[in-house]
């Protein structure tokens, strides 16, 4: 078979570059190693979700009595691992579903360069296939980072994949790193029960984000009886008993934990080996892809999106890679009117799903100083927000910053409940160069956790109502 376009790997990059490519007219083809939607449905996004949900519900009937409600339950570590499989079951059926609609071919099997505009595809059964297309992009996604010192076994050194269908709830765990994936799932662990140790080789977790944030994460992870070392790193770990020992080195001297299992979350790898990349000269750096603003690498007709090229490696971010990579394919192929916007990599948002939730999008306080602007910032405690009362649910803040010259929106940095579902605003503000004076004057609806970010943008300029 002859495609236009094929799309090695279907997670949220290659499978949304499919269907907008066979929106546009252009004969697709996927080609999926193991489960339609990638890591995001199936190992990642979606089921850490559904897991992070059961241990909210948990601490909710915990905490019932203060709710006027008497409830008691005990979690049920299969059920609730169980439940994170069936969700991602379900939306990886979803994209089935998906791929029939938009006539897209599904291809099962491993997918490699062979020659200018042909992949080979292996399939379980050993058996190989040779497709053609004039254009191919690779999706081909990450997979979690090793480091010397932690080599993963997946029996007591785990990667987050392990940690997501442990057999049985570990008594203790040690969480080495404290991104988005080491802290979640240290919330999760800590909530059912487990005794969880962060070990943060830099000086403070969740490190990416504004100082501010890192501080409030840290006091209500302590509260919630997680173990936070910052500035420590894992020299070494023994596995040779019925758990791990793990030699931490601190900024004070040598400390040694012991836990049932240790996972490590440092970060994450592109999945670049062995897929011919050599055999076609594509060029790569650093173990990522080298691309153009349109996703093009320096041999003609091959693309790559998603965590395999330079970037943030977040899934929105994949999607939107491929479908400005696929409308510029189009543009060529005269399918489509015009030649799409570059992606604007300083406004994309970052959400962490702990609790106290974690949502920002631009500079934090210190990139916009150390980028020359004089700043105006706000900041609005949830403990003065009506709606986080009434939720029981006052921990955190909305922080918003701006320039103070034009009243430019240079960032926004949220903890606190439900403060994912409301950074999309600032997003949208940005991409729309507001200023502080149109978000003043748009009315937000009361009583809401999005009227914190108005709140926080009064406390900016001195016309603070409710503080």
């Amino acid at each position: 078979m002859a495609y236009d376009v094929i799309v090695v790997g279907s997670g949220p990059g290659g499978y949304v570059a499919a269907i907008r490519a066979s929106q546009l007219g252009l004969k697709t083809a996927i080609i999926e190693k193991e489960s339609l939607g990638g890591i995001c449905l199936n190992w990642g996004c979606i089921p850490t979700k559904a897991l992070l949900k059961s241990a909210q519900v948990f601490n909710d009937i915990q905490h019932a009595q203060a709710y006027g409600i008497e409830a008691s339950g005990t979690p049920n570590f299969e059920a609730i691992v169980k439940r994170s499989r069936g969700v991602a079951d379900k939306m990886s059926k979803g994209v089935q579903f998906l791929m029939k609609k938009n006539k897209i071919d599904v291809i099962m099997g491993f997918g490699t360069l062979k020659a200018k505009g042909q992949v080979e595809v292996k399939g379980a059964d050993g058996k190989t296939t040779l497709v053609e297309g004039k254009h191919i992009i690779l999706a081909t996604g990450g997979r979690s980072r090793e480091l010397p010192a932690l080599k993963q076994d997946g029996k007591k050194i785990i990667g987050y994949r392990e940690a997501m269908v442990l057999p049985q709830q570990p008594k203790s765990i040690i969480v080495v790193g404290s991104g988005a994936i080491g802290v979640e799932f240290g919330y999760f662990y800590n909530s059912l029960g487990t005794k969880v140790t962060i070990v943060e080789f830099l000086p403070r977790i969740v490190p990416v984000e504004d100082e501010d944030i890192s501080k409030e994460l840290e006091k209500n992870l302590k509260k919630q009886g997680i173990t936070v070392m910052t500035s420590s790193e894992v020299t070494s770990v023994d596995t040779s008993g019925n758990g791990v020992k793990a030699k931490v080195k601190t900024a004070t001297g040598e400390a040694i934990l012991e836990a049932d299992v240790l996972l490590s979350a440092v970060g994450v790898a592109a999945n670049i080996e062995g897929i011919g990349l050599e055999t076609l000269g594509v060029k790569t750096d650093k173990g990522k892809i080298v691309v153009d603003k349109y996703y093009k690498t320096n041999v003609e007709g091959v693309y790559a999106i998603g965590d395999c090229v330079p970037g943030q490696a977040l899934a929105h971010v994949a999607s939107k890679e491929g479908i400005i990579c696929v409308e510029n394919i189009a543009f060529g192929e005269k399918k489509y009117n015009h030649q799409p916007e570059a992606l604007d990599y300083g406004n994309v948002p970052g959400c962490t799903y702990c609790y106290p939730e974690i949502a920002s999008v631009g500079f934090t306080e210190k990139q916009a100083k150390d980028a020359g602007y004089e700043i105006k910032v706000g900041k609005f405690p949830l403990s003065a927000s009506g709606k986080a009362s009434a939720a029981g649910h006052t921990e955190g803040f909305v922080k918003v910053i701006f320039d103070a010259k034009y009243g430019e929106w240079l960032g926004t940095h949220m903890i606190g409940y439900n403060v994912t579902e409301i950074i999309a605003e600032t997003v949208v503000g940005r991409k729309l160069e507001t200023t502080y004076h149109e978000v003043l004057n748009s009315i937000h609806p009361h009583p809401t956790i999005s009227e914190s970010v108005k709140d926080a943008i009064e406390v900016a300029y001195g016309e603070a109502i409710h503080l």
